[in-house]
């Protein structure tokens, strides 16, 4: 079949690969984002160049052959936004998915294509990454549920890297069921969580009125929670630190690809010729703040406490945008995303309203380890 078989839908290549009939996860179609290795398949990464170095995997990432194991069935690999670089979920070469929920907007990337595929209801889950935002903003976008794991608790074996330490493998799902059904196979059991919440101040202070009014009826069926600035620094310095860690990880692992081959997509050259002057000092300068930051949101989530916030400051953007609007948004978006990201913390969009007809999610934030918990407390409490 060929590569570009579904561009509106996000699908890049239909598959069929059964899982375990026993399993948990059996009855389960499963679409999985195209930089996780499929045996016999090739990754593409969201490149035509990086698809024409490799040839097909020789064997299945780790989160495939779980899935697998666990009974699922793999039906199809998803478009990526180039090299995983970018929220918006466009790509030149493979197409840019549809929005389901609000097709006259853009999905959110980079996992547009399975985020696409499951809001379409043309897949039960679909797995994605989350470096910055890539699967939390999309399922804010498209009106699902969509889980940022604990750094490093789920395996990235066979699965191409973009910023080793905030990259993480994440899923999509329409339902709190769903989540947990697959959240039991991929995660270590968690302690129940208290169910007390605060939200974060400084992130509903970036978000759009419209947003923080939509969000109002769910954040007063949780109590309505109470109020905390973990980030006394302020977002700004926050990001900058952060990006000076991504930075120089993204072309540590990314720039030699990039200097052999030039991205042709305009966009995506320019971002990488933006991190390539990154350096060592200033990524360290970096790390000491997340240090810092890391240990104090461990600390303030360690009694059990869930904060809250605004998973995207705003809906979707139009497809229509214009690139410079695009890139505020982005940088909205990334300031509260970091959050989470920085301190390699759970985080799990649940959608809860619309603004303009166009979904957006409320973000719950645990301490390390308490994704499962995190899906339990989601289930419980039924805000979707």
């Amino acid at each position: 079949m060929s590569r570009a078989e579904h561009p509106d839908h996000g699908m890049i290549k239909s598959l069929d690969l059964a899982g375990n009939p026993s399993g948990p996860l059996a009855g389960l179609d499963v679409v999985v984002k195209d930089l996780f290795d499929i045996a016999g398949e090739v990754t593409a990464f969201g490149s035509p160049d990086w698809a024409a170095r490799t040839g097909p995997a020789l064997a299945h990432a780790w989160i495939v052959q779980r899935l697998l194991d666990a009974g699922a069935r793999i039906t199809g690999k998803t478009t990526t936004v180039e090299l995983a670089f970018g929220l918006e979920g466009r790509n030149l070469h493979y197409g840019t998915p549809i929005n389901p929920a609000a097709p006259d907007r853009l999905p959110g990337g980079s996992s547009s294509g399975s985020v696409a595929m499951v809001a379409g209801h043309r897949a039960d889950v679909g797995i994605g990454s989350d470096t910055g935002g890539s699967v939390r903003i999309p399922a804010s976008y498209c009106g699902l549920y969509g889980l940022r794991p604990t750094h490093g608790i789920i395996s990235l074996a066979g699965a191409a890297a973009l910023s080793p330490s905030f990259d993480v493998p994440g899923w999509f799902a329409r339902d709190a069921d769903t989540m947990r059904r697959v959240g039991a196979c991929l995660l270590p059991p968690a302690r129940s969580l208290p169910g007390i919440f605060l939200k974060i101040a400084p992130a509903f202070a970036n978000a759009d009125p419209a947003v923080i009014a939509a969000l109002q009826p769910a954040l007063d069926r949780l109590g309505p929670p109470g109020e905390i600035d973990p980030v006394p620094e302020g977002l700004d310095r926050l990001l900058a630190a952060q990006r000076a860690v991504r930075d120089r990880e993204t072309w540590t692992t990314l720039g030699g690809f990039i200097e052999l081959h030039p991205s042709r997509d305009p966009l995506i050259a320019a971002r990488f010729a933006g991190v390539k002057p990154a350096t060592a000092e200033a990524a360290e300068a970096g790390l000491i703040l997340r240090r810092a930051f890391t240990a104090r949101m461990h600390a303030v989530l360690g009694g059990g406490a869930i904060l809250v916030m605004p998973t995207s400051p705003c809906p979707a953007p139009l497809r229509t945008e214009d690139q410079p609007a695009l890139d505020t948004i982005r940088t909205r978006t990334l300031r509260a995303g970091i959050i989470t990201a920085f301190a390699g913390l759970p985080e799990l969009t649940i959608p809860v309203a619309k603004v303009d007809g166009a979904p957006v999610g409320l973000s719950l934030i645990a301490a390390p380890g308490s994704d499962l918990a995190l899906l339990d407390c989601a289930a419980a409490l039924n805000l979707a």
